[in-house]
């Protein structure tokens, strides 16, 4: 069974440990905890393929940014999250793109971009056609999600998971797999 190391980033309380609980345990944490770091594991099985997804719940304040290099040293994927309701956290996502590309040493890296709190919609601050536009920049996938309401957040994983299967089989020359999304060599 393949085993995946995701991390999710983004600014403090955007719902990254709500997001990341949720997916896990099926439950909305109410109460705003920050979080300094959480580890989780569960197995999961996307298209057909079960695999174990190792997820690191990242801290979202400045006190602990010195932290992400190592983060996302060891990661795999990464789950980069902003808050819908504020568009500063949207802005902050961009310095994380770049310090992911930077630790990483490519721009090759496994990335979904999500707009949590899609259920305070009224509350909006970031629109759906910014999140997309920000996605087709970076190349990545763009999800909007509510970890109350829970909306997307199996398909966010899902996503990272078909993300970091797709980068490895890109890393394969002439890997031929029918069905998947990389461009078959042989015809």
């Amino acid at each position: 069974m393949r085993e995946y190391k995701v991390v999710v980033l983004g600014s403090g309380g955007v719902g990254k440990s709500a997001l990341t609980v949720q997916f896990v345990s099926n439950t909305f944490m109410e109460k705003y905890d920050p979080t300094i770091e959480d580890f989780y594991r569960k197995e999961i099985e996307v298209d057909g393929g079960p695999c174990v997804l190792e997820i690191l719940d990242t801290a979202g304040t400045e006190q602990f940014a010195s932290m992400r290099d190592l983060y996302i040293k060891n990661g795999q994927g990464f789950v980069v999250v902003y808050s819908l309701t504020n568009h500063q956290t949207f802005q902050d996502v961009k310095n994380m793109k770049e310090q992911i590309v930077r630790v990483k040493g490519t721009d090759r890296v496994p990335i979904i971009l999500v707009g949590n709190k899609l259920d305070i919609e009224h509350q909006r601050e970031v629109t759906t056609s910014e999140g997309i536009a920000l996605a087709q920049v970076w190349s990545v996938p763009f999800i909007e999600a509510s970890a109350k309401s829970r909306i997307n957040v199996n398909e966010v994983f899902a996503e990272i998971v078909r993300e970091m299967s797709y980068n490895s089989v890109k890393d394969k020359p002439n890997y031929c797999c029918h069905g998947c999304r990389p461009v078959c060599n042989i015809l």
